[in-house]
């Protein structure tokens, strides 16, 4: 799938990786010279730790105007932690985040989940995109209403009626780049993300055309980030098919919902 800039993901995620290694190349010239003069004590502490993850997904994890890299700030810990581990894995697909965190501990990629969850810097107004009308009014119906006749649930259904997530490890989808949104749907489409079975978004995604990929990325990137922007505690309903990604999401009234629900 291709990107607003007309890059193929692939070719997009290399051109960044591209930039993030001169990045890092230049810390290291940086940080040589800077032993030749005076070594300074770094501290050691989660807050120093979690720099290295800003070069992308920008200050505090608030994202950044590059329209790829997701805010990882302010998201449920379980979900960050499952992402984390999938790079690690191999379930997700990108280099450079499997270089990062091929040695890391469980442990440790607990502690980088949780310090991220913890953060809720402000977010910028939502993207400016371009869309018709039309576009724009099933991208909104898929969102909160889905299309039955093509068993496809609304985006509310498991991320919560204000799109922000739902704990333990339901992921918000607003306030995310749009190119971003188009690639994941296209790495659900190619298997180059994967999650326990069932996989749920997988299921989903085979079940939207192009046109409605586009559709509801579209409205999802052209709203606003509601004021409180925490992830739900629970949901209303269970979830409309079960979903290996997330266990234990609470259902208002009752007991978690187990086997492998969102």
């Amino acid at each position: 799938m291709a990107s607003s800039t007309g890059l193929t993901d692939v070719e997009f995620m290399n051109k960044k990786s591209l930039i993030l290694i001169f990045f890092i190349l230049a810390c290291v010239f940086c940080g040589a010279g800077g032993k030749a003069s005076a070594q300074q004590a770094i501290p050691d502490t989660i807050d120093q730790r979690a720099i290295a993850c800003t070069a992308c997904h920008g200050k505090e994890g608030r994202a950044t105007s590059e329209g790829f890299f997701p805010r990882i700030a302010g998201k449920p810990a379980a979900y960050l932690y499952n992402q984390l581990v999938n790079f690690r894995e191999g379930h997700r697909q990108y280099p450079m985040m499997t270089y990062m965190v091929d040695q890391m501990s469980d442990a440790y990629l607990r502690e980088l989940a949780s310090y991220f969850s913890g953060l809720n810097p402000p977010y910028p107004p939502p993207q400016v995109v371009s869309a018709g009308k039309e576009q724009l009014e099933r991208g909104r119906q898929l969102a909160l209403s889905g299309d039955s006749a093509r068993k496809i649930p609304a985006c509310v259904a498991c991320h919560g009626q204000r799109l922000t997530g739902v704990i333990p490890a339901i992921p918000g989808l607003l306030g995310l780049p749009h190119d971003y949104l188009n690639a994941q749907f296209g790495a659900w489409r190619n298997k180059s993300r994967r999650t326990p079975a069932p996989d749920c978004m997988a299921e989903i995604t085979s079940r939207l055309s192009p046109g409605d990929v586009s559709a509801v990325t579209t409205w999802l990137a052209s709203q606003p980030v509601p004021a409180d922007s925490a992830p739900a505690p629970s949901l209303p309903a269970r979830l409309p098919l079960s979903c290996g990604s997330a266990n234990d999401v609470l259902v208002s009234g009752s007991a978690p919902q187990e086997g492998g629900q969102p």
